[in-house]
């Protein structure tokens, strides 16, 4: 499991950012090659970026057209961007009459513009199929009228066929992203003391994030105390955190495009957790080693669900992909039985199950995976709050390390 650090070195390989673009972009057109359509149409910011490289603005809403991708098949990638002079000037992987003016998405007239510039550059689209990624209903009244005669077609399940085996060079992204993740979930566990308040443990690990170089973070993060784990709120709030509380705290930093993700519960203050905090994380933490054992070639995300439902998750225990979309296929949720998916070398889970009592208090545990040709790789590696365990899974190799635990055992 290499673990680089970020700079650009001359005495060892690292991430080949050059490499990683051209086998992105290779994978998208091996899979639109034998697809249904004849042209892709990419609306979504982290489609657009996996296609051309191209960074835009990441959240807080998503905002149509600021950069648009279109990728012909047999043929490299068109960029429509409203920074078409900064692409120009910076993305010489691309050449720069592919990169065009903004495909301005929000008006009709603008959609109509963007589909004259892709006929001129590709040709009539009549009796093609189109595959579209995402639209609005004024998209798609403006690209039915301007390819009357030609299909439209889900392009983002073409996409994601690409995207769900990750080359080399995105696995180390991703343990990048775990990295700086990691920094600021530690400096959060240090901070978390009573009297501090919620809104403040997110700033701390925040903070350490843009130092670190994320881009962004994984959503809006959530740092949540006592009384809401359980019932579970997904927000971080001013609540001032009280000892003895539980903690639960999902955060993730974002390096180049991928992103970190993953979730520790921890007890505020120097005190023992009640027995009934203990049974609660020790079902989760079982539950959550169980499914990372389950990421194996040979099964599938159904396997995986199954070892996350456990008796107090009240429905909330799932899990997902990741890359350069946060929440990405496979699945792992209610309607996992019904889209199996086979296990494959390459593939990666956030598994994230829960397990709450209203009055006890909620568990909320994560762990980042990687399917390899033998056993898992659990590329998260921070260690769990040694205080809710009463025994530690043969997957877990950081817990129970600790000095203190050692003592108390």
């Amino acid at each position: 499991m290499p673990e680089f650090g970020f700079m650009g070195v001359d005495w060892e390989e690292r991430i080949d950012f050059d490499r990683m673009r051209r086998e992105r972009l290779q994978k998208a057109k091996d899979v639109l090659a034998k697809s249904e359509a004849d042209v892709l149409f990419v609306f979504r910011h982290e489609d657009v970026r996996y296609l051309t490289g191209f960074r835009c603005h990441i959240g807080p809403v998503y905002i149509t057209g600021i950069g648009t991708a279109v990728l012909p098949k047999g043929g490299d990638p068109l960029l429509f961007t409203l920074d078409q002079a900064h692409a120009q000037a910076r993305m010489p992987w691309m050449r720069k009459d592919d990169i065009l003016p903004r495909a301005n998405t929000r008006t009709k007239g603008g959609m109509l513009t963007f589909a004259e510039q892709v006929k001129s550059r590709l040709g009539s689209l009549d009796g093609k199929s189109i595959g579209v990624d995402l639209w609005t209903l004024e998209m798609e009244d403006a690209l039915r009228e301007a390819f009357p005669k030609s299909r439209f077609v889900n392009g983002y399940k073409i996409l994601i066929e690409a995207k769900i085996i990750k080359t080399a060079d995105e696995l180390e992204c991703q343990r990048a992203a775990c990295m700086i993740t990691e920094a600021g979930m530690d400096t959060a566990i240090k901070a978390l003391k009573p009297g501090i308040r919620e809104c403040e443990i997110l700033a701390l690990a925040w903070q350490t994030f843009t130092a670190l170089g994320s881009e962004w973070t994984q959503c809006a993060n959530i740092v949540c105390s006592g009384p809401y784990t359980a019932p579970y709120r997904r927000f971080t709030s001013d609540r001032i955190i009280r000892e003895g509380d539980l903690v639960i705290i999902d955060i993730g930093g974002c390096f180049n495009g991928y992103w970190g993700d993953f979730t520790r519960t921890w007890v505020c203050g120097d005190i023992m957790p009640t027995k009934e905090q203990i049974e609660l994380h020790q079902e989760d933490y079982d539950a959550l080693f169980n499914a990372c054992g389950k990421a194996r070639p040979g099964n599938t995300n159904y396997d995986m669900w199954k070892e996350i439902q456990n008796p107090h998750s009240g429905g909330l225990s799932g899990g997902h992909g990741a890359g350069t979309n946060p929440w990405e296929e496979p699945w792992l949720s209610g309607y996992t039985k019904d889209a199996t998916v086979d296990l494959k070398p390459g593939m990666i889970f956030s598994i994230e199950p829960y397990a709450g009592i209203p009055g006890i208090g909620g568990i909320r545990l994560e762990n980042n995976v990687i399917v390899t040709e033998g056993d898992p790789e659990i590329y998260s590696t921070y260690p769990f709050d040694e205080r809710l365990l009463k025994n530690i899974h043969p997957l877990d190799k950081t817990t129970g390390r600790r000095r203190d635990y050692m003592k108390r055992r």
